[in-house]
């Protein structure tokens, strides 16, 4: 058996294949294609969970994806634990286990219902006014007890064995919603062989198809006309179906997020599928068919088990063949709520009463549902649901006051209408419109390239939705490019057609201070605390929202949202519109942060880059440090020696022969144009204009606030070309920053800009030996002093191969830095290497490269700078061209701030013990004796032991530095405080005479 509430012949599942599950330790039996949700409900279950705040007992709401209630933890192994997974959405397999939350230690007696006792508590706001005093206990007792108690479920404590994927497409017309109005779309736009996307949350296409027993398209059955249509459409070339695929974001430019749930419904996934896949769709044009979300009653005690959604009712009776109920009672504010009270009655399910609160409708649902003997009361309204664990009873009133009476059921069913689902567009950055005449918000202004059709378009009846909908699909195709349509456009035979409904709290919601009539499920938000909110002053609906908590729930409030907007509309005495309608914002549903990392965790949580010489470095034993992305040899050990033993003889050996270092990882943009002179003139402090081709010069780049933002060498190779170096770790940022400002500011500029980093391997052969070394390798190149003096670069060959030779350095010595294609890099390297071993040359890593910089003062942006530093600041002004009058930074320079005495400006100190190595990043001070918290005036920014010194160095940014030349300072440690001279930054080589040899 199945279920005891599976109803014989309804439904679309073959109860010939079940499924064992558990829920709560507790063996059932249900059918696959089941939900978790369809089958507890055929098996009598509706207590699931228990709510957030007040731990009161809670059943299931809906039968999809806005399910605020039923929120459980599925349990593969030890390490599969997913928490807060919807059980209208999990699909059963056999063995499924499934244990509900928030509760302990059971379900059934939860203790955290005292809570419900204590409500007047924990009304609307209370974490705003309370754990205030005593002042103390808020570290030891509230913040560690409002921290354990907060969020649902338990997260998963052992590493995710499970893998992801994801995928980028584009398509011409991207159709979002597989019910009638998406399918007719699609088909529209397929049939003029377009490329289409078809994506729908659901395992099975339809919408609400599913449910409606009185749809009938081109003389089907409206469910099996759309498995005839998905079918169509999966047969076709350009056409890609999505199932259980959530789009959960709309971006900008028409990219839309979605999420595949690939292996969540089978039993035993095989390793070779992911669990889900992120789909990154880019389409010219979008459909959204996303339909529309049912609302609640708002009244007393609406959230008890039992309690549902009338459409969800009738998608379990008509898709799932489950009765949510022996003996079902009905409150509604609308017609399609009298649909499942019919379909129940015919399937032998008693309905105690329909309970309507408008006064006199009319129309054929309403005749039929007289005509099989329902009880029907108009005007009049449940003020109350009576049981605990369970709903036993409904309390009636005329909905103007009079006499109650209390109904036995044991489910009610309730609809208050339908709300379009204007998630995505709203997410598009479309604006919505409120039509006064439905009371619904809808699409507006559009801002990308999409059109919404259907329900979530606030479109009625079938017939006139499949209309609009294979048009606009028509429409999308053509404004693609496609020729014109060749299908036919579905015919709807026959269709349910529903009234509009209320908003807002319905008699029996209040305004007493005591009712519990729930707005927000989840979140525990009730009626009166939408009114306690405006009575305190809130009036914007954002504020409230935030007072309340209403909508901010995992489900983002789909069925709580307009429901609490009226309320806060009546209590100000104002119109819908005049209040405003809250932020929808991404995600749709919760998405997993598997499916969004994919592969990138582990060793590929970040992208590793290596450049074209690291596998020589490694095989010559270098250590290695992560550089941002990249990996870089840090210094070479040889037999025997230690990290500073290895550098020590690295720096000894470039000064006194040479050294070969791998700087591919230096950032290289290539700036190209008629007009690429004038914007290096705007981009950098350094006039440009005038420097020849062939010429070297060091760039300051500056943010628009004054402040240093990257730095580095530039070779202008023609008239029209130049060819930037940038840090390390500056360089996607330094690339963002031009393109920014060639887009938006400068866009008359003829100018093109390439990132070329990973294209050409760079060697620096640094040191007296380094010409000698070059020379015998490079062809059609002068290298003579003259012809190639320092801060030059000409192309030519090396080793055969094309090659940018820089004459240029990083450490003070003589310097080339040959560029060659990456594809050659390490051909090249080896070469240069096996003359260097003639001239006693060493390969030197980025610590020698460090200390050599520091010991000639050369700066590092981001370690001697911090983002507060100028040009001034860092000694630095020679690199500002005086006569320039604009460039991006000027303004910022000059601001009163940045040229005011005493700023911290960078200069060089020595420990007057000589042996002594200052911590980087340690704080400096004028008086040590001084009282604690003392004042800082600077602190250190780069420092070293220097073999070539025989001393220890350091750079550090100093309040008023160069105006302390020669005084002494201190540098407080927790082992005692060092003595320290302030001095230039030139430690070796004052003169430089050693650039040129």
């Amino acid at each position: 058996m199945s279920g005891a509430f599976r109803i014989p012949r309804a439904g679309r599942l073959s109860q010939a294949k079940t499924a064992r599950f558990s829920f709560d330790g507790q063996s059932y039996t249900g059918i696959e294609g089941d939900t978790l949700a369809s089958a507890l409900l055929a098996n009598g279950v509706h207590l699931v969970g228990r709510s957030f705040k007040y731990h009161r007992p809670r059943g299931f709401l809906s039968a999809g994806a806005e399910e605020p209630n039923a929120l459980v933890q599925i349990v593969r192994d030890d390490a599969r634990k997913t928490p807060n997974v919807r059980a209208t959405v999990q699909e059963l397999y056999d063995g499924l286990a499934a244990n509900s939350q928030n509760r302990w230690p059971s379900l059934s007696f939860d203790v955290g219902a005292v809570n419900d006792l204590a409500s007047p508590l924990f009304s609307a706001g209370f974490y705003y006014k309370t754990f205030m005093w005593p002042k103390a206990a808020w570290k030891s007792l509230y913040e560690p007890k409002i921290r354990e108690a907060a969020g649902l479920g338990v997260s998963p404590d052992k590493p995710d064995p499970d893998h992801y994927s994801s995928r980028y497409a584009h398509c011409d017309v991207l159709v979002l919603g597989g019910g009638a109005a998406g399918l007719a779309a699609a088909l529209a736009a397929a049939e003029t062989g377009v490329r289409v996307i078809l994506a729908d949350e659901q395992a099975e296409f339809g919408g609400s198809l599913r449910f409606e027993t009185g749809a009938k398209i081109d003389g089907q059955d409206g469910f099996v006309w759309a498995q005839a249509a998905i079918a169509k459409l999966t047969a076709m070339d350009n056409v890609r179906v999505l199932s259980r695929t959530t789009a959960f974001g709309y971006y900008a430019q028409n990219l839309v997020g979605l999420v595949e749930r690939v292996s969540d419904h089978l039993k035993a996934p095989g390793h070779e599928l992911p669990r889900e896949r992120l789909w990154q769709v880019r389409a010219k044009r979008v459909v959204l068919a996303s339909g529309a979300i049912e609302r609640h009653m708002v009244f007393a005690n609406n959230d008890r088990p039992g309690i549902m959604l009338a459409g969800a009712a009738r998608t379990f009776l008509n898709h799932y063949g489950v009765a949510v109920g022996r003996n079902v009672g009905v409150y509604t504010a609308n017609d399609s709520a009298y649909a499942a009270a019919i379909d129940l009655k015919k399937a032998g399910v008693n309905i105690a009463a329909i309970v309507d609160l408008r006064d006199n409708p009319t129309g054929p649902v309403i005749d039929e549902a007289r005509a099989l003997g329902i009880e029907i009361n108009f005007g009049r309204a449940v003020i109350r649901a009576g049981g605990k664990l369970r709903v036993s009873s409904m309390t009636v009133q005329p909905k103007n006051g009079g006499g109650e009476r209390t109904i036995s059921v044991d489910a009610i069913l309730m609809s208050a209408g339908w709300t379009p689902s204007v998630h995505l567009f709203s997410q598009s950055r479309g604006k919505v419109a409120f039509n006064d005449e439905t009371k619904r918000f809808v699409p507006g202004t559009y801002a990308q390239d999409c059109v919404s059709v259907g329900a979530c378009n606030g479109t009625d009846g079938l017939s006139a939705t499949v209309d609009e909908a294979y048009a606009a699909g028509a429409m999308a195709a053509k404004d693609s490019g496609a020729k014109t349509a060749k299908g036919t456009k579905p015919k709807v035979d026959a269709s349910e057609s529903w009234s509009r409904g209320m908003l807002g709290a319905a008699p029996g919601a209040g305004p007493d201070t005591t009712v519990k009539a729930f707005v927000d499920f989840q979140n525990d938000v009730t009626a009166k605390d939408i009114r306690q909110a405006v009575h305190e002053g809130m009036r914007s609906i954002e504020h409230v929202k935030r007072f309340t908590t209403n909508g901010m729930a995992t489900d983002q409030g789909k069925t709580s949202n307009m429901h609490g907007l009226a309320i806060a509309a009546e209590t100000l005495g104002k119109p819908i519109p005049e209040v405003g309608l809250t932020t929808f914002r991404a995600p749709y549903t919760p998405v997993t942060f598997g499916a969004i990392v994919s592969h990138a965790r582990g060793p590929l949580f970040d992208p590793t880059r290596k450049t074209a010489i690291h596998p020589w470095a490694e095989a010559q034993g270098a250590v290695f440090e992560d550089v941002g992305q990249w990996k870089r040899a840090w210094y070479f050990p040889r037999a025997g020696e230690d990290m500073h033993a290895a550098v020590d003889r690295e720096c000894v050996a470039v000064r006194k022969t040479a050294g070969l270092f791998d700087a591919s990882t230096l950032g290289k943009i290539e700036v190209v144009g008629p007009d690429a002179a004038k914007f290096m003139e705007l981009l950098y402090t350094n006039p440009w204009e005038k420097l020849e081709p062939g010429r070297c010069r060091y760039g300051i780049m500056l943010r628009e606030d004054g402040f240093i933002y990257d730095d580095g060498v530039v070779g202008r190779l023609a008239p029209d070309r130049f060819h930037v170096t940038t840090t390390t770790g500056g360089a996607p940022r330094v690339m963002n920053h031009m393109e920014d400002y060639l887009q938006t500011e400068f866009p008359h500029l003829n100018v093109w800009l390439t990132s070329i980093t990973e294209q050409w391997a760079v060697i620096a052969v640094q040191g007296p030996k380094s010409r000698d070394i070059i020379a015998p390798l490079v062809e059609g190149i002068d290298m003579s002093e003259e012809a190639l003096p320092h801060m030059s670069v000409r192309e030519g060959k090396i080793c055969g191969v094309p090659t940018r030779l820089f004459r240029m350095s990083f450490t003070g010595e003589r310097g080339f830095e040959v560029n060659v294609p990456a594809d050659y890099g390490q051909a090249v390297w080896e070469a240069l290497w096996a003359e260097g071993q003639k001239h006693g040359a060493t390969a030197y890593g980025t610590e020698t490269m460090h200390v050599l910089r520091a010991e000639k003062g050369y700066i590092i942006v981001g370690q001697d700078t911090d983002g507060t530093v100028t040009p001034n600041d860092a000694g630095l002004d020679w690199a500002v061209g005086k006569k320039k009058t604009d460039f991006v930074g000027i303004r910022g320079m000059a601001r009163p701030d940045l040229v005011a005495k005493g700023r911290k400006q960078l200069v060089g100190l020595k420990t007057k013990d000589p042996k002594v190595v200052l911590e980087e990043g340690a704080q400096i001070v004028e008086d040590p004796k001084q009282a604690i918290p003392m004042k800082m005036i600077g602190h250190v920014t780069s420092s070293y032991w220097s073999q070539n010194c025989s001393r220890s160095i350091a750079l550090a940014l100093v309040a008023g530095g160069r105006d302390r030349m020669g005084d002494t300072l201190y540098v407080p440690m927790p082992n005692g405080v060092i003595e320290v001279e302030v001095t230039g930054m030139v430690f070796f080589d004052e003169t430089g005479g050693r650039l040129n040899g």
